[in-house]
C-alpha cells in the first residue's frame, strides 16, 4: 500500500531532523514550519532546549500584506536575522522539516542569509 501525503512527510522530516543531530557540533537550529496560509521560524538551542528568537507571518509589525506569498516569507526571514543578532546568533543549521527546499522555505533562508544569518 502506498505512504500517505502525511507519512512521506513525516518521515523526510525525521531524515533531516536526524541528518542534523549527527552534524549539529552544538549549533542552533533554524527550524521552518509552513502551513498554507503562514510561515514561522525559530532559533532553537537544542542543547539547553530553549527558543532564542522566533518570528511568523502572524506578526502585525512586519506589514505583511498577504500571508502566504514568497514577500511574506522574506519580511519573515529578515525579521529573524535580525532578532539573531539582537541575540547574539551568527551561524545555524537550516531545518527544513519535511518540507521541500523551494518556494516560500527557500526564500525565508535566502532572506535570513541576506541580514547576515550563516546557514
Amino acid at each position: 500500500m502506498a505512504l500517505s501525503k502525511r507519512e512521506l512527510f513525516l518521515k523526510r522530516r525525521l531524515r533531516v531532523r536526524n541528518k542534523l543531530r549527527k552534524v549539529n557540533a552544538g549549533r542552533v537550529r533554524l527550524s521552518v514550519h509552513r502551513s498554507n496560509k503562514n510561515i514561522s521560524v525559530q532559533l532553537i538551542d537544542d542543547v539547553r532546549g530553549v527558543t532564542l528568537a522566533a518570528a511568523s507571518s502572524l506578526e502585525k509589525d512586519l506589514g505583511v500584506v498577504g500571508k502566504g506569498n514568497l514577500e511574506a516569507a522574506q519580511k519573515v526571514g529578515a525579521a529573524l536575522a535580525e532578532r539573531a543578532k539582537a541575540a547574539g546568533v551568527e551561524e545555524a543549521y537550516f531545518d527544513r522539516g519535511g518540507f521541500l527546499f523551494h518556494g516560500r522555505v527557500k526564500a525565508l533562508a535566502e532572506a535570513a542569509r541576506e541580514g547576515g544569518l550563516k546557514i
